[in-house]
């Protein structure tokens, strides 16, 4: 901890200096808002600050009750534009910035009706901004003005894709990350679908970062998200409440809360349901030397009732401070009966063993987190910021299971068995960040992180014979894991009108402790590892642009990765950790053309990706068992190509798409056994939309992800389609939808391991899923859909 405080100390240092340079010459401005006529003061009107040279927004801030203002800049080329509504703007552009102060006195608003003939009314559009390692969505009145909510803004925005059910896509890619303002947050949680409580006209702007520089986790990811909300918008109180039910079983209640003054904001999510996930199975484990096969059918089900309910608030302590926190408490009671049928065949292909493996299991899984923010903004600048923020998280889990073997055919070969785990894993990060404009084109940014995992899983086995329960000491184990990450990084940036470029480097210590308790067995790994990144971009016109990026990224093996455990739902397909994997390291490159025109907008990128390590999942045949670990299998080079696009075809019609093709070149060993191979990978989707009379939407996706080699075999290509109606009632309050996942049945996992000595093919398909629910929202947002989802 004394390492982690003298780091710590070293960044307070820089923050005081570089804070105490850019207070240098300050300018402050002051007056009183009032209506022309009844000379009445006007609060809630905006006062924002602009640069003459490029019309930018510096700063700006909303007048209090008796309609008064103090904005600061350290600007020397500004002019000032005063906007309130039911009111024509007002502006001063020869201001006296010599002086340290400057009082305006009382500004008299003419309202709008008594020049009406004068008045030209322009639209606000939102527009998208090139920046060098992002792309940042404006949200403009054109949507704001519409009560939208906060997925519709997203649907709106180049690049990303939300279906009827709110999952969100970047560039086609599941896995995104959301933050809010720039952090993690309980908002932002997919499963808590709190994004519900966020309307449009609260959103400021939408950041896309889809190569993250040095100042983000270095932690691969498939891109990120981050929603900034204003800071100056008084909601009043906005709610929703929802109600679904489906097939298989899918029913749930839930709402959210949001009351939010200028002081104060308060958030509130909760939400209640049962639902169940079955899982259709089967597999063929082969003996190529002796002939003999195992072949195993059945379905598994997951069933859950969930609870969960998250708290809130934001505390506006004055223009330039705000407190956060916001806690999240979830239950699940869960319980995953199953029925498998196993047929052993002998050489000559005779059924020689038949017996149906049933499995009880019951679980209780208790989850909480936390976030606590403090986010400090400088006078001189909006965007002159020191945030610190905590962040925790805990999951836990109690589960026992039985399984009982019962034969139809031939001798009894296992016994019955019952296993209990007690899982836990409980996560804290702490993080400080710093960014200061030092001038109009060069920016500086640095901060650290220290982030800490705990988890321990202890799985015991018994073996149960004559009524007796034995423990089988070669499949039980107690596994400690630890891991903590300390980071700093630093980036500075240099933009002008036309070009720009952004470099930073990240430096992260990681320290890993693993310890399996029966053999008191040890792996403890220290690493540190520099993560340079680079980015450029060229603005060739308003409609294209070009950007390049690099970054470094590693991916850590997770606890699953790492445990030795045995999982014994099938006797003769065994999933196991490797508590020796190493982590994956990438090099990322990317170049990407980007078009927006009028209607249409499309980006095109290629990308190459050099990975070291590279985790593979390694079958392994011992005595018709196949037993499944993963291993660093050398080395994989991928190069690659992105086209996808969004074009409103009519008012009521519009199209969007994605296509990516990779081509990839692996090289490696293991077990003496060379894996060097060539393949290619591709997938693509069209989702098309459809606004039809009476405040009907109607959805339609169909997405293709085509076959792949994989170092021991393949894995099978599928194709498969998802529809949803949706109604309004009462002008948005309310809706009713109707969506269908997977309309064929035709979303599968299906791998094939071919080798010399054995062949292993497994197929599994969740089945089709069908929703119906209805929202209702009060207040000024839109009607929220709640899924049903508890928090993973």
């Amino acid at each position: 901890m004394s390492k982690i405080a003298h780091y710590i100390l070293i960044i307070g240092i820089s923050l005081l200096s570089l804070n105490t340079f850019s207070q240098l010459g300050t300018t402050e401005i002051t007056g009183v808002i009032q209506d022309e006529i009844t000379s009445e003061p006007l609060p809630f009107a905006k006062v924002v600050l602009h640069s003459k040279l490029t019309d930018k927004v510096l700063t700006g801030v909303l007048t209090k009750d008796l309609g008064d203002f103090s904005i600061q800049t350290d600007s020397t080329n500004f002019y000032l534009r005063i906007s309130a509504i039911g009111y024509e703007d007002v502006e001063f552009t020869d201001l006296d910035y010599t002086k340290n102060t400057i009082d305006l006195g009382h500004i008299k608003m003419p309202s709008i009706t008594q020049g009406l003939d004068e008045v030209k009314v322009v639209a606000e559009k939102s527009s998208m901004e090139f920046k060098l390692d992002k792309r940042v969505f404006n949200v403009g009145k054109d949507i704001g003005s519409t009560g939208a909510g906060a997925l519709d803004v997203l649907n709106n925005v180049p690049s990303v894709s939300v279906d009827i059910e709110g999952n969100i896509k970047l560039r086609g890619n599941d896995g995104v990350q959301i933050l809010i303002n720039g952090k993690p947050s309980v908002l932002s949680d997919e499963a808590s679908n709190a994004l519900g409580t966020i309307t449009a006209d609260m959103i400021e702007s939408i950041e896309l970062i889809t190569n993250p520089s040095a100042k983000y986790d270095a932690s691969g990811t498939s891109g990120i998200i981050n929603i900034i909300l204003k800071k100056d918008e008084s909601k009043g109180i906005n709610g929703s409440i929802s109600v679904n039910t489906g097939w298989p079983h899918n029913h749930s209640i839930g709402g959210s809360l949001n009351y939010r003054t200028k002081k104060l904001n308060l958030f509130t999510q909760f939400g209640a349901g049962y639902r169940s996930l079955p899982s259709y199975n089967e597999s063929e484990n082969i003996n190529r030397i002796t002939g003999s096969s195992v072949i195993s059918e059945g379905t598994a089900y997951r069933n859950e009732n969930f609870y969960n309910i998250t708290l809130g608030s934001d505390f506006y302590i004055n223009d330039y401070n705000t407190l956060t926190l916001s806690g999240n408490f979830a239950y699940e009671i869960e319980s995953q009966p199953s029925s498998t049928s196993l047929s052993i065949y002998d050489s000559l292909g005779n059924l020689s063993s038949r017996y149906e493996r049933t499995e009880v299991t019951s679980a209780l899984n208790p989850k909480y987190q936390y976030d606590f923010q403090y986010k400090k903004e400088f006078k001189n600048n909006k965007e002159h910021v020191l945030q610190f923020s905590a962040l925790g998280k805990y999951f836990g889990k109690e589960q026992s299971s039985e399984f009982d073997n019962n034969y139809t055919t031939g001798t009894q070969l296992y016994t019955d068995q019952e296993t209990n785990t007690n899982f836990y894993q409980a996560n804290q990060t702490y993080q400080l960040d710093y960014v200061n404009p030092i001038t109009k084109k060069i920016t500086l940014e640095l901060g650290s992180m220290y982030d800490i995992n705990n988890v321990g899983n202890n799985y015991e086995v018994y073996n149960n014979s004559g009524g007796i329960s034995v423990l089988d000491t070669s499949l039980t184990n107690d596994f400690k894991y630890n891991q903590k990450v300390l980071a700093g990084y630093i980036t500075t940036s240099y933009e002008s009108k036309k070009w720009g470029v952004k470099a930073g480097v990240r430096v992260e210590n990681t320290d890993l402790e693993t310890r399996l308790t029966q053999t008191n067995t040890e792996n403890n790994m220290n690493y540190t590892n520099v993560f340079p990144t680079l980015h450029t971009s060229y603005k060739i016109s308003k409609a294209f642009q070009l950007q390049a990026g690099y970054s470094k990224r590693i991916f850590r093996p997770r606890l699953w990765d790492l445990n030795p455990f045995f999982n014994i739902k099938d006797n003769y397909n065994i999933r196991t950790g490797n508590p020796d994997l190493l982590p994956e390291f990438a090099d990322s490159y990317e170049i990407t053309g980007i078009f927006i025109f009028k209607e249409f907008s499309l980006n095109t990128s290629v990308y190459y990706l050099h990975t070291t390590d590279v985790k593979e999942n390694i079958a392994i045949y011992e005595d018709g068992v196949t037993i499944t670990k993963p291993a660093n299998i050398g080395t994989r080079d991928k190069v690659g190509g992105e086209l996808n696009w969004k074009y409103p075809v009519a008012k009521w019609f519009t199209m969007n798409g994605d296509v990516n093709y990779g081509y990839f070149q692996r090289t490696g060993s293991f077990e003496s056994q060379n894996f060097d191979f060539t393949g290619n990978q591709w997938s693509g989707k069209l989702n098309l939309k459809f606004k039809l009379k009476a405040d009907i939407d109607i959805e339609t996706s169909v997405s293709y992800e085509s076959a792949y080699k994989t170092v021991q075999g393949n894995v099978a290509g599928f194709a498969y389609a998802d529809a949803g109606i949706r109604k309004k009632l009462l002008k948005g309050k309310a809706v009713v939808n109707l969506s269908v996942r997977d309309i064929f049945a035709s979303r599968k996992r299906e791998s094939f391991v071919d080798q010399p000595t054995y062949y292993y093919h497994s197929y599994s398909n969740r089945g089709r899923f069908v929703t119906f629910g209805f929202s209702y929202s009060f207040g000024k947002g839109e009607a929220m859909s709640y899924t049903g989802g508890g928090r993973r």
